[in-house]
């Protein structure tokens, strides 16, 4: 895995570097083969002396990310190694029971070793199920759309792209929009 470690308000030593890539590395047991992944860490440290960790691992099935806010860093670097490793084993548990009909696990998921099964069923279950129609608009009477529902996304039909998109609420306050390809 390549790394590619950012800090914001604060300088990345090597000892923070070295702690990164040692936590990050011991996902490398999930793999059968280590991932050509690049590795992307921003590290930032706030006013009030909080530090902010974000990981994102993108590979060519899966997009591993986990962000965690605690006053140590170290800490929060263990939290987030910790997170991505349910999100792998989360993952292996979906493609486990997708495929397990089938011959061989190994067909279909190469890339991760044998993990435990993890009983996950209520956070993976729907139980919920809504149709509607998507109204052509732009994205800002989207916001107010979502807004006046008190949702904190809402999926619409670009009026000019005509593409389905999602515009949602990010934690810092402000609004993300997202675009399907």
């Amino acid at each position: 895995m390549n790394y590619n470690i950012r800090g914001e308000n604060i300088e990345v030593t090597p000892a923070i570097r070295e702690y990164v890539e040692k936590k990050v590395a011991k996902l490398d047991r999930y793999f059968t083969e280590s991932p050509n992944a690049n590795v992307n860490v921003n590290l930032k440290v706030y006013q009030d002396k909080k530090s902010k960790v974000e990981i994102t691992i993108p590979m060519k099935d899966l997009v591993l990310r986990a962000e965690e806010l605690h006053e140590d860093m170290y800490a929060a670097i263990d939290l987030i190694t910790d997170k991505l490793e349910r999100q792998i084993r989360k993952h292996k548990t979906k493609v486990n029971r997708k495929f397990r009909e089938k011959e061989s696990l190994k067909d279909y998921a190469p890339i991760f070793t044998e993990v435990e099964q993890v009983e996950d069923d209520e956070d993976l279950e729907v139980v919920r199920t809504k149709s509607f129609d998507l109204k052509p608009m732009d994205s800002e009477e989207a916001i107010l759309q979502m807004n006046m529902l008190g949702h904190s996304f809402y999926v619409f039909t670009n009026a000019e792209t005509n593409q389905t998109n999602v515009v949602y609420k990010r934690n810092d306050g402000r609004y993300g929009l997202i675009e399907a390809q």
